[in-house]
């Protein structure tokens, strides 16, 4: 693939950045992701041991990165964190060069992270966020359509309808995210003129995910209707339909079940192999991941079908 504005800016080869999710993206595999050419990003509680300190573990996966790889790397922060004071001290004293930011209030703290040198991305689901991101000094905003994992915009915008929106509205790099899992998505992303792809599920069925066996064994056999949006604590998630959507969620998407389930109970689902039991952020581009490979392969696959997947239209 071509160089993009932002693999020239992060200094990486390829147009890739691999997902910063909570609880599996451990060191190891952002690590292999960044030797191989693209942008890994690690999390706080990635492979945190059950009644483990965060911090503590947070620390240990800063020194695990930095020994596994000379390449650019980053973190994941996310907004509504108990302890994000504390996160983002760590951050920037151990000068973490990326940093994405996820939810409201991520303007807050983008100022102080820059002013220490770090890059940083702002998750966005609407235009308007987009310019507020860029009006507070984000240096890139990652733009989120309804097909991704996890939390999502009350906008409710598909990835083929905001990215070339964003794109149009800011004049900062745009990252787009959502569904993403092959080389098609990825050559659709770089048409729709994002810089970059932001890819998550695809990175879990990977050997050095730190997920337990069980979740990357759900999706690679998902299909298409292996996901839905439902509203818990009143805001949309998308997530992998298990035992557990359909006992709080119902059989209706968009039902809301009135509480979550805990982060316990999550993590036993991500980490120990309770996949029934919890609420998993999966996106909806499950579908089209069959097997799992090294993170190495995900990236070169992705490069070369893309390139196909370009070749057919020019």
């Amino acid at each position: 693939m071509k160089a993009t504005r932002l693999t020239k800016q992060l200094n990486i080869q390829t147009p890739i950045i691999q997902a910063g999710m909570p609880w599996v993206s451990n060191a190891e595999l952002a690590a292999t992701v960044s030797n191989s050419g693209g942008l890994g990003m690690i999390t706080a509680n990635a492979g945190l041991p059950e009644d483990g300190d965060e911090i503590e573990n947070y620390q240990a996966q800063l020194r695990k990165i930095k020994a596994l790889t000379p390449r650019p790397y980053g973190v994941c922060l996310f907004m509504d964190h108990p302890l994000l004071d504390v996160l983002v001290s760590i951050t920037t004293e151990q000068a973490v060069p990326i940093v994405v930011t996820a939810g409201e209030g991520a303007s807050d703290h983008t100022g102080h992270l820059k002013d220490v040198g770090i890059t940083v991305f702002h998750m966005v689901g609407s235009v308007h966020q987009a310019r507020s991101a860029e009006a507070r000094g984000a240096d890139g905003v990652i733009a989120a359509g309804l097909e991704a994992a996890g939390p999502g915009s009350a906008a409710h915008l598909s990835l083929v309808t905001l990215v070339p929106q964003v794109v149009d509205a800011v004049e900062i790099p745009v990252i787009a995210a959502g569904g993403i899992s092959d080389g098609r998505g990825l050559a659709a992303s770089i048409g729709l003129g994002a810089s970059a792809a932001y890819i998550g599920t695809r990175f879990v069925a990977t050997h050095e995910c730190i997920a337990h066996p069980n979740f990357k064994d759900a999706i690679i056999n998902a299909v298409d209707t292996s996901t839905a949006i439902a509203n818990v604590d009143s805001r949309p998630l998308r997530l992998l339909r298990n035992r557990a959507f359909d006992h709080l969620c119902g059989p209706e998407n968009g039902a809301d079940p009135g509480s979550s389930v805990s982060d316990e109970q999550t993590r036993a689902c991500l980490l120990d192999g309770a996949t029934e039991d919890g609420l998993v952020q999966c996106g909806a581009g499950a579908g089209v991941i069959n097997e799992v490979l090294s993170a190495a392969e995900v990236i070169k696959t992705l490069v070369h079908d893309a390139d196909v997947a370009m070749s057919r239209i020019r």
